[in-house]
């Protein structure tokens, strides 16, 4: 049964519709992989009872022989194993956060995205491991411990989405859900060689939120091991709901049109290499030279590649991150600490952020929005020139996961717990949407990705694009762990 776990998602449920694989021995071999490996990465966490859950697939299994031939064919995720991010609440099933004061936090209702996707037939068997409140791109928390790399178990897997990325590479999920803000899709993602998207802001709602009008920084969204798995996926999980009033318009299938190519010959991409903002960014060896060859293989399929300035300071840009970063962490910390002793249960990192967050005044905040709003504007003027930017996903190698966070890159101090991702903020600010695309390996064996960015509400380009780089990347990509 292990060939199962192998299959990418939307041949799996093929397998399952055409009657070559029941859903109870996709179960079995879904739960029999995470048995052999979960031990090892710590990637997936409050798994639920095995029996329980065949008894749900052998449903699955009834449900599919009782449906006539005039039926509609089962959704996507019909009878497929997920793990939900352990930010993302779930009914009945614990949700921690990955915080010692959430320990034993059980959802009376699910998340709409956790909805959307029982309701697209998949079998929820637990959650996937995340830092504290989901803040840092390292998963390790006082509840569960450390998720380890999927190539080196004595390295980061990345976060704060790396127990999903983790699943994902080790085959223990054949996709999963995540969300990013400061490149939880896309770091976790880059170090476990698969794919993760983050959509144009309000494309995935959140529902429920504890503001729904000026919060949005962070956005829900897919990972997978193919390019199409990861449209199937976002088929799923977005689409406007009038409880998320900035969510963006329903749309058309994103996995049917990806497969469609525009009646007239579409001209060859331009991408923008911003590289390392002119020397801004401290990055690691190797990294520059793996996305090079990324790059390479993106000419190799007829586009135009060319350096980029960014044209726009860092040093403002990051100003008004931090001021923004702080703003919305206090305003999700700040409930906890009215409890007292709550305080010693909060990781230091989350405590520095919701304590500079409460000195900031409104005429502050008010600032930093009109630099955001200002950076915005000045990156449609980038896309007059260019179809696409493109930057490295991390500016570290996975590291020892020891560590709590990496505190220089070289010879340079990070100055925060978080400067050493400051990589992936363009694409945040912005809210545009980015997907981080595997691009190679260091001598180590250790994988790095490379983020490709596209317009406003231009998902469906950047995954055309991403499904043309995956043709050409098929040696990237045949490289398991």
């Amino acid at each position: 049964m292990s060939a199962l776990t192998d299959l990418p998602a939307h041949a799996l449920g093929a397998a399952i519709r055409a009657g070559d694989a029941s859903c109870r021995e996709v179960m079995q071999a879904f739960l029999a992989r995470i048995e052999a490996v979960n031990p090892r990465h710590n990637a997936i966490v409050s798994l639920r009872d095995g029996d329980a859950l065949l008894r749900e697939a052998d449903g699955c299994d009834l449900a599919l022989a009782r449906r006539r031939a005039d039926d509609a064919p089962p959704p996507f995720l019909f009878g497929l194993p997920q793990a939900i991010k352990d930010v993302v609440p779930t009914a009945g099933l614990r949700t921690t956060f990955g915080s010692p004061l959430m320990r034993d936090f059980v959802p009376a209702a699910d998340a709409l995205m956790v909805e959307r996707m029982k309701a697209a037939g998949c079998i929820v068997i637990g959650k996937t491991n995340t830092p504290e409140f989901g803040l840092g791109s390292h998963t390790f928390n006082e509840v569960f411990g450390a998720t380890r790399n999927a190539y080196d178990p004595t390295r980061s897997a990345g976060g704060s989405s790396g127990g999903a990325a983790v699943a994902l590479a080790q085959r223990m999920l054949p996709v999963a859900d995540g969300s990013d803000s400061m490149g939880s899709l896309r770091n976790p993602a880059a170090w476990n060689n698969v794919f993760g998207f983050r959509p144009s802001q309000g494309r995935v709602p959140a529902v429920p939120a504890q503001d729904v009008w000026v919060t949005h920084f962070g956005t829900e969204g897919p990972m997978a091991r193919t390019v199409k798995d990861l449209a199937l996926l976002l088929d799923v999980q977005a689409g406007h709901d009038a409880r998320a009033p900035l969510s963006l318009a329903t749309e058309a299938s994103f996995a049917a049109r990806l497969g469609a190519e525009p009646a007239a010959a579409a001209p060859r991409p331009r991408i923008g290499w911003l590289g390392d903002l002119g020397g801004h960014l401290a990055l690691e060896d190797g990294i520059v030279d793996v996305c090079t060859t990324g790059l390479n293989r993106l000419a190799s399929i007829g586009c135009v590649v060319e350096p980029m300035a960014l044209g726009f300071s860092p040093e403002r840009l990051w100003d008004a991150w931090l001021t923004w970063r702080w703003w919305l962490v206090h305003g999700r910390i700040a409930p906890y600490l009215k409890t007292p002793g709550n305080r010693t249960l909060i990781k230091p990192e989350a405590l520095w952020e919701h304590d500079h967050g409460a000195l900031l005044g409104g005429a502050q905040v008010m600032a930093a929005s009109v630099e955001r709003s200002a950076f915005y504007q000045h990156v449609l003027t980038l896309f007059e020139a260019v179809d696409f930017l493109a930057l490295p996903t991390t500016q570290v190698w996975p590291f020892p996961v020891e560590e709590r966070w990496p505190k220089t890159i070289a010879g340079r101090a990070m100055d925060t717990y978080h400067r050493w991702m400051e990589v992936v903020i363009v694409a945040t600010f912005a809210g545009l949407p980015c997907i981080s695309v595997p691009v190679g390996f260091n001598a180590a064996g250790l994988p790095m990705g490379m983020q490709l960015i596209g317009r406003p509400r231009g998902d469906l380009e950047v995954l055309r694009l991403a499904r043309d780089y995956e043709a050409a990347a098929a040696d990237v990509l045949a490289v398991r762990p």
